[in-house]
């Protein structure tokens, strides 16, 4: 799919995909954060896709299915961050999708300017970084950091760009852009995939820094440098296939 740069645009909705696994402890306080922000004036979808979560998150889950704005979908058993937001994908109804991880790492504070961008036609696609000039990060795990430089480093060698950090979970895309491409990704390759493939159909891709606060694995974070030699193969793979 070729994206035409001059589409016009009058985005009335926002969907906010978040895939969930084992987040009763976070998950109402992100949830109020998310409430809280004005996404430029857009009117909010939020959707939540349980990934077989087994810590009462499900229970808490329940509670959101008749809100106004939410949708809750169920995945039976666990099956990645990937597969739950390709579920979400599925199921928005949004102009902008924009994605939220269930913990509390990334502010939704910090989404307004990446949402505006895409308001003003000034970008299909748009990164919040933790790695550029303005951003400011709290904790990031020195492998977790090591890791990010050299996959992004691999992705702008592969797809001639200069992004400065392609893991970020904070991505925002015009709608026609992100269900316009068929993604397989089940796991964090996730983020390998769409940037690759966005990266390729040529969008207006832009950054705008965000703040961070990381988490360590005694504290819930999933991603392992498995998941890195993964990434990694995704980034060469869709580089030379279609």
């Amino acid at each position: 799919m070729e994206t035409d740069p001059s589409l016009p645009s009058n985005p009335q909705r926002i969907s906010i995909l978040i895939p969930v696994f084992n987040e009763v402890k976070f998950l109402t306080t992100l949830l109020e954060r998310v409430e809280s922000v004005d996404f430029c004036g857009l009117t909010k979808e939020i959707i939540l896709v349980d990934d077989g979560s087994t810590d009462g998150t499900l229970a808490l889950l329940k509670t959101y299915e008749t809100r106004p704005g939410y949708q809750v979908v169920y995945h039976p058993k666990n099956m990645g961050k990937g597969a739950a937001l390709r579920t979400a994908i599925e199921v928005a109804t949004g102009d902008i999708l924009a994605i939220q991880d269930a913990d509390l790492e990334y502010d939704p504070n910090d989404y307004p300017p990446l949402i505006s961008l895409i308001v003003n036609n000034e970008a299909d696609v748009v990164y919040g970084s933790r790695l550029t000039p303005g951003a400011a990060r709290d904790t990031f795990a020195g492998l977790h950091y090591l890791g990010n430089k050299l996959l992004t480093l691999a992705t702008n060698v592969l797809y001639q760009t200069t992004i400065t950090d392609m893991e970020t979970c904070y991505k925002a895309f015009r709608a026609d852009v992100l269900k316009g491409v068929k993604l397989h990704a089940n796991r964090f390759d996730f983020e390998p995939e769409i940037t690759a493939k966005v990266l390729k159909q040529g969008v207006r891709l832009k950054e705008v820094p965000i703040t961070y606060q990381g988490r360590n694995f005694d504290e819930g974070k999933k991603i392992t440098w498995r998941d890195g030699v993964v990434a990694l193969w995704t980034l060469i793979k869709y580089r030379f296939i279609h």
